[in-house]
């Protein structure tokens, strides 16, 4: 059995400062040799086979079409079966690379930007619960967050690229198009950890199925999940487009290489 050499030994790297690689059970390799090291991940439940090739496309580079084997067995067939733990290798009469793009972490800005009360508002008058759990908010919002899908440290770059997706301005007009409720949803405080830091993602094109990247999220039952018809029927909603972004990111960040690292002292 190969060992891998690119894998943390430790969950810690330093104080405060957490390896994303712990836990997984998916090893992926440029080719059967082993010794180019692409990333991997830990596998929920309702992560697939066919879920497997298209976030290798996300975080790697092809010069050719390509298929995955499980180290010592058989290819890997690009259907809706459930994805075993083991070692990945690409098979390919090409080349195949990581990518060199990079995530935009909500730990990089110097401080959290706190969304604005009418962001807030709007998104609890919409969702009226968790969009992850289907917890109903029937006593107060105490327990829940109104959370940005993308974050709002990033406005500068978010102006550049995505303000166009907002076709509902939010209520303040000086709080810019990145204030708007179609770039938020309503989580309970655990879930909006989780996908602030891209731990939970919702995959829009898998039948918008909630994708978990950590084992601490086993407790809460997410992976696997769809999201409600009613949310998703709802026009206020954030747009495909942005759902798509934050599945990107959650992919780079937890399955390229050995993965982001997570800084805990964030949310303190």
């Amino acid at each position: 059995m190969p060992s891998f050499g690119a894998q943390p030994t430790s969950t810690a790297l330093h104080e405060g400062i957490y390896s994303r690689s712990e836990g997984r059970d998916a090893h992926i390799y440029a080719s059967k040799t082993l010794e180019t090291f692409l990333g991997g991940l830990w596998i929920a439940e309702g992560i697939t086979n066919a879920n497997l090739y298209a976030m290798m496309e996300i975080f790697c580079s092809f010069s050719d079409t390509f298929e995955l084997q499980l180290y010592g067995g058989l290819l890997i067939k690009k259907d809706n079966s459930q994805l075993q733990p083991g070692i990945y290798f690409v098979v390919t009469d090409g080349s195949v690379s990581v990518t060199n793009e990079v995530p935009l972490l909500r730990t990089m800005p110097p401080k959290p930007t706190k969304p604005t009360k009418p962001f807030r508002d709007a998104v609890r008058q919409r969702d009226l619960g968790c969009v992850l759990t289907g917890t109903p908010a029937r006593y107060g919002w105490t327990a829940f967050h109104a959370t940005d899908v993308f974050p709002l440290g990033y406005e500068g770059y978010w102006n550049d690229y995505f303000s166009g997706l907002i076709t509902v301005p939010p209520a303040a007009e000086s709080g810019g198009t990145i204030n708007s409720p179609k770039n938020g949803i309503l989580l309970v405080a655990e879930a909006h950890e989780f996908f602030a830091t891209y731990d939970v993602s919702i995959n829009p094109d898998d039948n918008y199925k909630i994708v978990c990247f950590s084992p601490a999220t086993i407790v809460f039952n997410l992976a696997g999940r769809h999201l409600d018809k009613k949310f998703l029927d709802d026009p206020l909603r954030p747009p495909d487009q942005l759902l798509r972004w934050h599945f990107r990111q959650a992919v780079l960040t937890n399955m390229k290489g050995v993965g982001e690292p997570f800084f805990d002292e964030y949310y303190q």
